[in-house]
């Protein structure tokens, strides 16, 4: 937005310091002519007959004071000039920072020197501001960069199912037509997970209260049949735990925490447990699953799109595009929640979604 030319704000402190001083100065005199000069008798003996009358002491006194007044001017313009030239220049070094990044270079810190000041507090602010944004500009290239390849993929692999049947006319077109269903369906699957993760990050939904123990017993009902097929007792247990979102997105929430629980999971024999509860003004989901022993540094990236451990990737009809915890954090945030993974000692994973409850 483009501004008419004004003063600078350097300019506009020294006007104010001069200012001050001027006034000050005037108060000065007048105070004297208060006082003092208005008690000297105003005749031709003076005072006692020894001492100057007022006139002749005006007359002595007013040069000399139009002189302090104008020193007192010219001393405020140069002295304020210079203070505010040092009083202003952290916001020097702050406007040169927004500029660089302005010109996409984030990686640019301040790292003001000096004592803790309102300046400082601005400073640190600023450099704590661009951290996050140079970390949320990273993120958002490496998701981009993740989904153009996730989707390039099932492209690629329905590219070579045409080429070679094109190349051979006498290939079954049955199994053809199965597999390029099979890869049309993951790729559909991943533009909509992209989209739900899209559509959480925005966070416009329309809100209403929803119980987050009847949302656990459905998806529980529907991942059912799936932990049955892979003989993992699936238990819902807790009381009532209202929050105030959006019923589907949190639905979606609960069914990715739970189908993650029944996938990564034991061979056979295996858990998954979800409990609900409320805590004053905290209304409590937890996903506790058997499974395989996590290493500790690979917990912290699993709510990362497109990120899978060694240990987490499949190849069988329910593996993912490795967006499920993304989605589910993506969702908890939205609903100004907080979502903490915990691997088990014994093996498996913890996973403790906190919202805001309501009455």
């Amino acid at each position: 937005m483009r501004r008419r030319p004004g003063l600078s704000a350097r300019l506009k402190l020294a006007l104010s310091y001069a200012g001050f001083l001027f006034v000050a100065g005037a108060l000065l005199l007048a105070v004297v002519w208060w006082f003092l000069l208005r008690y000297v008798p105003d005749n031709s003996q003076g005072l006692l007959g020894i001492s100057p009358n007022r006139y002749l002491l005006v007359r002595t006194f007013a040069p000399a004071a139009a002189v302090a007044m104008a020193f007192l001017l010219v001393f405020g313009l140069l002295g304020g000039w210079i203070l505010a030239g040092r009083m202003l220049r952290p916001l020097t070094l702050i406007t040169d920072a927004a500029r660089t990044a302005g010109r996409g270079s984030l990686s640019h810190r301040i790292h003001m020197e000096g004592r803790q000041d309102e300046f400082r507090e601005l400073s640190d602010a600023f450099d704590s501001m661009l951290e996050q944004l140079e970390s949320h500009v990273a993120e958002q290239q490496r998701f981009a960069a993740n989904a153009s390849h996730e989707l390039r993929t099932p492209l690629a692999i329905s590219r070579t199912l045409l080429d070679v049947a094109r190349k051979d006319p006498g290939q079954d077109r049955g199994e053809l037509i199965e597999r390029l269903y099979a890869v049309n369906t993951r790729a559909i699957d991943l533009t909509e997970a992209l989209l739900l993760l899209s559509r959480g990050d925005r966070g416009n939904f329309t809100r209403e209260g929803v119980d987050l123990s009847l949302v656990a017993e459905e998806a529980a009902e529907t991942l059912l049949p799936l932990a049955e097929e892979r003989r993992i007792t699936l238990e819902v247990t807790g009381g009532a735990a209202r929050t105030s979102g959006s019923a589907e997105l949190l639905l979606r929430m609960v069914t990715n925490l739970v189908q993650n629980a029944v996938v990564h999971n034991l061979p056979a024999g295996g858990t998954v447990t979800v409990r609900t509860e409320a805590y004053g003004d905290t209304s409590v989901l937890r996903v506790e699953n058997t499974g395989r022993v996590l290493p500790a540094d690979l917990v912290p990236t699993l709510t990362e799109p497109f990120r899978r451990g060694t240990e987490r990737v499949r190849t069988d009809e329910h593996a993912g595009v490795g967006l499920g915890l993304a989605i589910v954090h993506s969702i908890v945030r939205a609903h100004d929640g907080t979502l903490d993974l915990a691997p088990r000692p014994a093996g498996g994973l913890v996973a403790t979604v906190r919202l805001p409850a309501v009455p």
